[in-house]
């Protein structure tokens, strides 16, 4: 039931990385939802996602170069991240709702997968 995140990595500054986010078939027909934690401070919305995909939430400081979309068929949620800078450097998670529409408030997110590490060097 739990969404499964992989994708993260190294990348040197104004470099892209895509992240992937698999839910169960049940789990995945539900808004789903990026969100980030950076060491020593608190988790953070990042990018939002209808079902089945008609709206989306970005937060200000990643708007212009994060792009979240859906792929229906395969189950898979993904989040495009170009022009990476220092700052994105953070445990990226992915989460689930049990409504369809999108949210940018954690704890209205019910499946959340393990996170996946994004680190951006200068």
């Amino acid at each position: 039931v739990q969404p499964v995140e992989s994708g993260g990595g190294l990348v040197q500054a104004g470099g892209s990385l895509r992240l992937s986010c698999v839910a169960s078939e049940r789990t995945f027909s539900s808004g789903m939802g990026w969100f980030r934690q950076a060491p020593g401070k608190e988790r953070e919305f990042v990018a939002s996602i209808s079902w089945p995909g008609r709206s989306t939430y970005y937060r200000g400081s990643v708007k212009g170069r994060f792009t979240i979309f859906r792929d229906n068929a395969n189950n898979t949620v993904y989040l495009q991240m170009n022009h990476l800078k220092p700052e994105d450097t953070a445990v990226y998670y992915c989460a689930a709702r049990r409504y369809t529409s999108g949210s940018t408030r954690e704890y209205e997110y019910t499946y959340w997968g393990q996170g996946t590490q994004v680190t951006v060097s200068r």
